[in-house]
């Protein structure tokens, strides 16, 4: 289990590395005189036609939509994993993180809301302040070296665990629009075929991934995002062993995606929402309500909850600290939660593509302004800390 965790953390944080590569490469070329071909790349038309069935998006969404599917296939294979036989089994061993995370979360929203309450379209980005990036977290960890105790790692993956289950929740409550019940009966059709293959123990992946596609489509013409199917899928990959090889479906689609993920998939995401020309960046758009609302959410907000609903748990015997682990090293983890690049980026694209007004810059900047001093305030502390 120990050498398990630590083959999982060393390719995070070398993911993480790539995802900051790919960020800047994003911001040069969105402020220089390639910009235009920037946008022209994210803007190219795709399209896809089976007879009357057309799935016609730019590259952008296409990335959003469809490549961030796979990202959530992954998060849904490894909480899947973790509940059955891993670190999430154990309600006392869940109790710390899972009170982190719905502290990590509720503040920054509830400080977003303070901020913006007054315009309702801002309002639409509450949720932006409430994600946890685990690989640029697990990146600046790996910067400290040997020093950071794994007790300390586990808790911060599990937390960030936590944190994607609240994302994936938020996403399919709050982030719907235009449901197609046609769509949404072709997609339950679909989950009760994978579920058939499930409970009668059918280990060939082929059947799983072609009910799986046909659902992704069912979904992202639905109007509920498309990324959720991911998450549908991993729920009916077999954990168990195949009698005859021995061979497990999940964790082997796990092994062979986790690569995929962290070294591909995310950094074109990072790449393809990092781009925010700053040459007409002004004092409006750094006092913009939503830059602010962002920025005080995962910076402060981020911290105190996260901090606060750790130190409740414990106080009330519902958990314990990790060994090796003291307050301050909760506190420093607390801070590099305030990274929130990744998925912020994917619920603010949500939030206001639609919108009709152009607050993806507000956004962006806000983003990447608190993710970056939680990174450097994170690492200075823990730095300090670690003996």
């Amino acid at each position: 289990m120990v050498a398990a965790i630590k083959t999982f953390l060393r390719l995070e944080s070398a993911s993480g590395i790539l995802l900051i590569a790919a960020a800047l490469l994003a911001m040069l070329l969105a402020n220089s005189p390639l910009s235009h071909y920037y946008d022209l790349l994210l803007d190219t038309p795709v399209e896809v036609r089976i007879g009357a069935l057309q799935i016609a998006k730019p590259l952008l969404l296409w990335i959003n939509d469809g490549l961030m599917a796979l990202f959530f296939f992954i998060v849904g294979l490894e909480l899947k994993r973790e509940i059955l036989e891993g670190e999430l089994g154990s309600a006392r061993a869940i109790a710390l993180p899972a009170f982190a995370a719905i502290g990590g979360m509720a503040l920054p929203a509830l400080i977003y809301i303070l901020v913006n309450g007054h315009d309702p379209v801002a309002l639409q980005g509450w949720a932006i302040p409430t994600a946890t990036d685990i690989a640029f977290a697990l990146a600046v960890l790996t910067l400290l070296g040997d020093r950071v105790p794994l007790a300390l790692k586990t808790f911060l993956v599990s937390l960030a665990i936590f944190d994607d289950i609240g994302a994936i929740v938020i996403i399919a409550i709050f982030y719907t629009s235009n449901i197609s019940a046609i769509s949404l009966i072709t997609a339950a059709v679909c989950m009760t075929a994978l579920a058939l293959l499930n409970r009668g123990n059918v280990y060939r992946l082929t059947p799983y991934i072609f009910f799986g596609l046909v659902m992704w489509v069912a979904v992202l013409k639905s109007g509920v995002h498309a990324t959720l199917a991911g998450v549908f899928l991993a729920m009916f990959i077999p954990l168990a062993r195949e009698p005859e090889s021995g061979r497990s479906p999940l964790k082997e689609l796990e092994h062979d995606l986790h690569g995929l993920v962290a070294f591909v998939i995310l950094p074109i995401f990072a790449f393809a929402n990092s781009g925010l020309n700053v040459s007409a960046m002004g004092i409006d758009e750094m006092l913009h309500p939503v830059t602010i609302g962002i920025a005080l959410g995962l910076f402060i907000g981020k911290q105190l909850g996260v901090f606060t609903f750790a130190w409740l748990a414990v106080k009330m015997g519902l958990a314990k600290l990790p060994k090796n682990v003291d307050w301050s090293l909760i506190y420093g983890v607390s801070l590099l939660c305030g990274i929130g690049f990744t998925m912020s980026l994917f619920i603010g694209s949500l939030a206001f593509e639609s919108s009709g007004n152009n607050l993806l810059f507000d956004e962006r900047l806000g983003i990447i302004l608190a993710s970056s001093l939680s990174a450097i305030c994170g690492y200075i502390w823990l730095k300090k800390s670690l003996k």
